[in-house]
């Protein structure tokens, strides 16, 4: 028997909690509780996609601050950039090659640093000299910043702005104009054809090979004075370089008490200036080296190589104050550059002055002293550090020569095999006995006949007398680089000594001032390290107790 359907076919049966069990009604039905277990996974679920959304936003603003503050690093890298000037790093021929590099593939760097009084309105308001506004600028303050191929030393070596030196012909890079040889003050070497003629000038007198220049001007000292925070200088009496007595011109205006002053800014220059009240061009130089080495102690003293800040700071005024030779003219070039001292402790820092002495006939003026100054300029040459702070150097082995106690001093390469028979080779030698002192005559025609007698058939001496400190062999081009070596190796001559040099036409020995007499050149020994001559008045970086005298009629 059928039962009859009250509720209708499909009705859905309740339970005792009236929970729908499905059906078509289910969707209107209360839901069922969830366990506590589901809710975690669900919260858990929530939380997990929270942390996504939290994570991609920050990585969004992350990567947005990461680009916007490269492209700010970039744009501001460009705009330091924008404001190097640079020029033509040689405009005249020195005929000095690049020196070799040691074992490990380092070369020591040579900097040439010049103050110029360029005359514009700037630079006359710090004292540049209203009535010398448009004249060529000069440089009146030169040094040779020389860091050692080890990175482990370094000097400065001042020439004073007077001293009568021969400068080479040099050619204008900008305006084109060609100016002759001359023999007269280093500091206007600057208006014969800008700092690359200076840098040839240095490069004749030392023959030493520089990399590069750097310049500033009045302006561009004080504003870095400015970005270093100060420097610490001191003077045993009170000092002020007014005028000179009776002359009514002249003075840098430094105005200190006796004692330790920190200057800045204009203070900075006129200390920097200052030659009256310290007595000469001998004294500002030895006043300029107690400023560096009082900027270094404490430019390292405040960690300022690794100070970003403070770098930015400098980087900033150091591209609007300098002007530096092409081939280092970009912000990384100039970094990499500066972080070189970095690492050079500050008592193996040397400053010097090159020996000089009156000139003949003319009590304003001087000369180099040949002797002393060979010898420094022999250091240079070899990389024999001017301080004797450093490890002593191994001991030469048998057959090696001594490197004077430098450890990056390169040793002396042996000569290479003669490409061709040496009766083949023309040689032309040139007497330039006389640099410093009365040649001797006939010493090309000794030499050349020295050689002749050692198989070099086609060796002739040449009429004109070229002065030269130092004996060298210059060659053309590479193909006689081979030759030129057979030819020293012939006569003793130091492998060093041959040089590649883009004015020579042949193989051309000069025998140099080294060399008056014999028939082989003399074997020197080379300086030991710190063994600089009483005369270049050397100041150690680490000698914080330096003191200027000041010369009586600007005490006050």
């Amino acid at each position: 028997m059928r039962h009859s359907s009250v509720r209708g076919e499909g009705a859905p049966a309740q339970g005792a909690e009236g929970i729908s069990d499905g059906g078509a009604d289910a969707s209107h039905a209360v839901p069922p509780q969830r366990s506590a277990s589901s809710r975690r996974r669900r919260g858990s679920r929530r939380t997990r996609r929270g942390k996504r959304r939290v994570l991609r936003w920050v990585s969004s603003v992350l990567a947005f601050l990461i680009l916007g503050t490269a492209a700010a690093g970039y744009l501001y890298y460009r705009h330091l950039n924008g404001n190097i000037r640079s020029g033509q790093r040689l405009s005249g021929d020195s005929g000095v090659a690049k020196s070799e590099a040691d074992a490990a593939g380092r070369r020591p760097i040579n900097i040439l640093m010049l103050g110029s009084d360029i005359r514009d309105e700037e630079n006359a308001k710090l004292g540049g000299g209203w009535d010398n506004i448009g004249d060529p600028a000069r440089a009146d303050v030169q040094m040779l910043i020389h860091i050692s191929a080890d990175r482990k030393n370094a000097s400065v070596t001042s020439v004073p702005r007077d001293t009568i030196v021969d400068i080479p012909e040099c050619t204008d890079p900008k305006s084109g104009t060609k100016y002759k040889a001359t023999k007269t003050m280093i500091n206007e070497s600057l208006a014969n054809g800008g700092p690359g003629c200076t840098l040839a000038t240095w490069e004749k007198l030392t023959n030493v090979y520089i990399d590069h220049w750097m310049m500033i001007d009045f302006a561009g000292v004080v504003s870095m004075a400015d970005a270093i925070g100060g420097v610490d200088v001191c003077v045993n009496q009170n000092v002020f370089d007014q005028s000179e007595p009776g002359s009514g011109t002249g003075g840098s205006g430094l105005k200190l008490k006796a004692g330790t002053t920190r200057v800045q800014g204009e203070q900075a220059l006129q200390w920097l200036r200052t030659r009256h009240a310290f007595g000469s061009d001998m004294g500002r130089a030895k006043a300029q080296h107690m400023y560096m080495n009082s900027m270094m102690r404490g430019l390292k003293s405040q960690n300022a190589f690794t100070d970003i800040p403070r770098l930015t700071g400098l980087a900033e005024a150091a591209t609007k104050s300098l002007r530096v030779s092409e081939e280092i003219g970009s912000v990384k070039k100039l970094l990499d550059l500066s972080l070189l001292l970095k690492d050079v402790p500050v008592n193996r820092i040397t400053m010097t002055t090159i020996p000089v002495l009156e000139a003949p006939g003319d009590k304003n003026r001087v000369v180099v002293n040949p002797k002393d100054a060979e010898k420094m300029w022999t250091m240079l040459r070899k990389d024999i550090a001017m301080d004797s702070n450093g490890e002593p150097a191994a001991p030469a082995q048998s057959g090696q020569p001594t490197t004077g106690g430098s450890p990056s001093a390169p040793a002396t390469e042996p000569p290479k095999a003669p490409a061709t028979d040496p009766a083949k080779i023309a040689v032309q030698v040139v007497n330039g006995t006389g640099a410093g002192a009365t040649p001797v005559p006939k010493r090309a025609t000794v030499v050349a006949g020295q050689l002749v007698s050692k198989g070099f058939a086609l060796a002739k001496a040449d009429t004109k007398t070229t002065p030269e400190k130092t004996t060298v062999v210059r060659y053309a081009t590479d193909a006689q680089a081979a030759d030129a070596q057979s030819v020293a190796a012939a006569l003793g001559i130091p492998a060093g000594s041959v040089q590649k040099a883009a004015g020579a036409t042949r193989i051309t020995l000069v025998v140099g001032a080294d060399w008056r007499e014999g028939n082989l050149y003399p074997q020197q020994p080379a300086p030991e390290a710190g063994a600089v001559p009483e005369s270049a008045d050397a100041l150690n970086g680490a000698d914080s107790g330096a003191c200027m005298d000041v010369y009586k009629p600007y005490r006050w």
